[in-house]
């Protein structure tokens, strides 16, 4: 995980402090574990769930299962569930999302971080600047480039197992969050990461 997505979760549970139950989906060990953020420390139980073996640290345990059913956490336990860089790798990502909802608890915390694309054409590739954005605007018109005019900039595949989506602010505002009261859409780097933040009514 990228620092400044890692940043960006910090400052998201440092306004929205959480005190109960949290839950990470798709959670790994070590310092790239959003269970590891200075935002969470009085957020307890901190339990993770991921397809890898079952980790046990001093501050943290993640669980083996797979998030497409998380029969194991009653309805509405968590305070607050929070998944990055995960649903991409997750061929039934809409059983995920329906799941996470489940184990929220009413008023609980959903903050959901995704590689995605966003605008198309030079701009996208340019990446504010403008020097950049006149010589490929010149390189378009010259070679009437489709990837020029037409493209966008997203996140190379990493498979981990497998890497299958990619997703717009949009999907991120009206699927992922569907439903859910929220709060923000944060948009981090480029090409674009989007952290979606909610309430659950």
């Amino acid at each position: 995980m990228s620092p400044e997505v890692h940043q960006a979760f910090d400052r998201i549970f440092a306004m929205n402090p959480i005190t109960g139950p949290i839950l990470e989906v798709g959670s790994i060990r070590g310092p790239e574990s959003l269970l590891t953020l200075k935002s969470l420390h009085q957020a307890s139980p901190k339990i993770g769930i991921n397809l890898d073996p079952p980790v046990e640290e001093p501050d943290y345990r993640i669980i083996q299962g797979n998030a497409n059913d998380m029969h194991l956490f009653e309805d509405g336990y968590f305070s607050a569930v929070m998944c990055n860089s995960t649903l991409e790798h997750d061929r039934y990502f809409w059983k995920t999302l329906s799941e996470i909802s489940r184990v929220t608890a009413s008023g609980g915390l959903i903050v959901i971080g995704v590689p995605g694309y966003a605008e198309m054409g030079v701009s996208t590739f340019a990446a504010g600047k403008s020097w950049l954005k006149r010589i490929l605007t010149k390189v378009a018109q010259f070679t009437k480039s489709d990837i020029l005019q037409a493209g966008s900039v997203t996140l190379g595949i990493h498979n981990y197992p497998g890497d299958y989506y990619r997703f717009s602010e949009q999907a991120v505002r009206e699927v992922f969050l569907a439903g859910l009261e929220v709060i923000a859409i944060h948009r981090v780097m480029h090409p674009p990461r989007f952290i979606g933040v909610a309430k659950k009514p």
